[in-house]
Order: structure tokens, then C-alpha cells, then sequence
């Protein structure tokens, strides 16, 4: 068994057959020396008890979300951020239709709601509840959001019944958390860095020149880096966006700005550039607000290519160098063009031109396009941009580790 001492575990059961499974996983975890603390539903309550989970994770049980002790000693908000890991199991469907709705009713839902850390659900369940059309959409949107499911599995189920629906064994469920964990102890050692967000070049004190970018994607690919335990660090330009209080985030303006603190931040084992960094800055910046004028000629210099810089870097050039494409047009070959005139590893390619993944949307479709692989390009494809960086991160660790 794996050594998992100074790991934290957030164990959720929820009420449901099922859950007498539940204490053999904490046995398994509790043997391979992890810190564990437990919520307990008020519908397990009937299926398991506190004394009996208490004695064997030797860790604090927690079933209300109005508590006085919990609330003193550690509040909801707390206890989310306390853990390295989330997991739910059994996770009943009752469970996933209001975790699918954002419900926040008790302590279990509302301590998810509020987390930041990868959370795995291992269903259990009858298999018509499974098999439903709306199990699945609930599913679908779980896994949009970041959730990754163990099991379940088909046999033989406490109804009577057989097929699939029945929650995976407690030796598949440590076997999976162990190995995430174990990857993400790896990955602390692995330096990432991000680019995200457009870049701003004033005319004068009021006016500038852009490139249009929301961001999003370039956010949502340092979140999947650091829930991975990457070393991470964000460089953004102007957004409106938020981000995790473990990833480095750095703000700037300009492409200037955005240089200094790459350069700064080097060396790196990953560089992810999705940065829409503007090509042009002006000359000479007017100090002063310009006045309206009939016609206007700016004298406009280009900015150092950011990407081309850190791919040709003799002595700091990442093992990982990845850059975007946006594209309205010729989308493959523009990729590829670029791919090797930047001299990257990969070039990850979009049609901005398509309104249902433009700039301000929460989706995306994208392609990969490989320098030095057999598979030389792989399309992902329309779906939230937080599950198109689940999938990127998927294939950056595949290739780093």
C-alpha cells in the first residue's frame, strides 16, 4: 500500500445501501496513514453510524451544517479548503441531481459547492436510475464542471436487480484516489506557466489598441493545472475573471509587461501561451489626451513575439512549449504555419469566427495540432472550455510525466 501520510481526505457518504462500502474505503485510506474527516448525510445516518465511522478514520465526523462546535472549530468554508481531496461515495442520484443544480441544503452539498479540489463521485444506484435520460444529463453537467466519476460497475445489487449501477469496489476507489494523489505529489515538482487574456498599448492616457479576449480559456487551463498540483503561475492581462488562491497569479497590461514577467519567470517546465497578445504598440505614447482630430495617423512598432522568444531560448526554452491559434479562416494551415514558424510543441487551434466559441463564450472547440508525434493533430471537441482544459491538462501530464 502507498504511504499517503500528511494527505487529507474529505469523505462524503450519502444514504444509500451502498454505504456499509464506505467504511471499508476508510479502513484502506486509514491504513496507508491519510488524515481523514468525514460528512455524514442525514439519510447515511440510517445505514452507518458516526461511532463507527469515527473509529475507524480515528477523525472528526461532521453530519449538520448549523452546528455550534462545527462552526467554532472549523465552518464549511474551512473544511472545503481543508482537503486535498473530495470524494463522495455512495453517490446516490439524488445526490448528483442536486449537486447538478448548484443545491447548497445541508453540510455535504454546501462544503462542494465551496470547494476548489478535485471531487470524485462513485455512484450507486439502481440500474433504471442509472440508465435514466436525466441521471445522464446530471452527469454530463457534473463533469463540466470538473467532476470525475469511479464506476460505477455492473452486478448483482441489493434490489435485486442486476446490471450497471452498483458502486465500484473500495479497493478500485482507493486504488483510483491513491494514484491521483500520488501524481499530484509529482506534479508539485513541475513548474507551470500560463498566458491569458488580451494585452492593452496606449495611444494616450484614455485610448488604446487591443486584441479581443476574455480570457477564459487561459484561466480555466492554469485552474486544471493547479487542482492537478502543478506548480502554477498565471499571467494575465486585463480580465474580469477570478482565480484560485494557490495559483500565482500576475497581473499586467501591456505586452511589455506580459514579456518582463515571462522572462522573469523563467525557467519553467510547461508554457502554455494563450494570451492574446496585441502584434503592435505605438511608437510614441502621447502623455497627454489627444484631441479629435479629422484624421489621425498612429506610427505603430511591433511588439517582440512572446512565443517565438521562449521556443528559441537556447538555455530556458520549457520542455513543454504550447501556443494558441485564433483563427477566422484556413484554420489548419494557419495552425500549422504557425506551429512551425514559432518553433512550439504544440499549437491548440479555434475558430473565433463561430459565435458559439468566440471570445466571451463558456465553451470552446478546439484542435491540437502536434510537432514531433505520429499523431500529428486531434480535435476536441464543442464543450465548456473548464472540460477542454481538463482535457489539454489530460495530455500535458500524459506527455511530462
Amino acid at each position: 500500500m502507498k504511504d499517503l501520510t500528511n494527505k487529507k481526505i474529505l469523505f462524503i457518504i450519502c444514504g444509500g445501501v451502498a454505504a456499509y462500502k464506505s467504511l471499508e474505503v476508510i479502513r484502506l485510506f486509514k491504513k496507508s496513514n491519510a488524515e481523514i474527516k468525514t460528512i455524514l448525510t442525514k439519510s447515511a445516518n440510517k445505514f452507518v453510524t458516526p461511532l463507527s465511522i469515527a473509529s475507524l478514520s480515528q477523525g472528526k465526523v461532521y453530519e449538520e451544517l448549523f452546528s455550534v462546535e462545527n462552526e467554532t472549530e472549523m465552518d464549511h468554508i474551512a473544511l472545503s479548503r481543508w482537503a486535498d481531496v473530495i470524494i463522495v461515495a455512495p453517490t446516490t442520484a439524488n445526490t448528483i441531481s442536486k449537486l447538478s443544480q448548484g443545491s447548497s441544503e445541508d453540510l455535504a452539498s454546501t462544503v462542494i459547492l465551496a470547494s476548489n479540489k478535485q471531487i470524485f463521485l462513485a455512484p450507486a444506484m439502481n440500474v433504471r436510475m442509472w440508465e435514466h435520460q436525466s441521471t445522464k444529463d446530471n452527469l454530463k453537467t457534473l463533469k463540466n464542471y470538473g467532476y470525475k466519476l469511479i464506476g460505477p460497475v455492473i452486478g448483482d445489487m441489493a434490489c435485486g436487480e442486476y446490471g450497471e449501477g452498483k458502486m465500484s469496489n473500495p479497493s478500485d476507489i482507493y486504488n483510483e484516489i491513491t494514484n491521483f494523489l500520488s501524481l499530484k505529489v509529482k506534479n508539485k515538482k513541475i513548474k507551470a506557466l500560463v498566458t491569458a487574456g488580451p494585452t492593452n498599448e496606449y495611444i494616450d492616457p484614455v485610448r488604446f489598441i487591443t486584441n479581443k479576449s476574455s480570457g477564459k480559456q487561459g484561466y480555466e487551463i492554469a485552474k486544471s493545472l493547479s487542482k492537478r498540483g502543478f506548480d502554477t503561475t498565471l499571467i494575465s492581462g486585463p480580465t474580469n475573471l477570478e482565480i484560485d488562491d494557490d495559483i500565482n497569479l500576475i497581473k499586467v497590461e501591456t505586452a511589455e509587461e506580459m514579456f518582463k514577467a515571462t522572462q522573469k519567470n523563467l525557467p519553467t517546465d510547461i508554457a502554455i501561451f494563450s494570451a492574446a497578445v496585441a502584434d503592435y504598440r505605438i511608437n510614441k505614447k502621447n502623455y497627454n489626451k489627444l484631441k479629435k482630430q479629422e484624421n489621425l495617423t498612429l506610427n505603430l512598432e511591433q511588439n517582440i513575439d512572446i512565443l517565438r522568444y521562449v521556443s528559441n531560448h537556447n538555455s530556458m526554452r520549457p520542455k513543454l512549449v504550447i501556443g494558441f491559434a485564433a483563427e477566422t479562416s484556413d484554420l489548419n494551415n494557419n495552425a500549422i504555419s504557425k506551429l512551425n514558424n514559432k518553433n512550439c510543441d504544440w499549437i491548440i487551434a479555434n475558430d473565433v469566427s463561430k459565435k458559439n466559441i468566440g471570445f466571451n463564450s463558456d465553451y470552446n472547440e478546439v484542435t491540437i495540432h502536434y510537432k514531433d508525434t505520429l499523431n500529428k493533430k486531434e480535435k476536441l471537441s464543442f464543450k465548456k472550455k473548464s472540460e477542454i482544459s481538463e482535457e489539454i491538462v489530460d495530455r500535458i501530464t500524459s506527455q511530462i510525466n
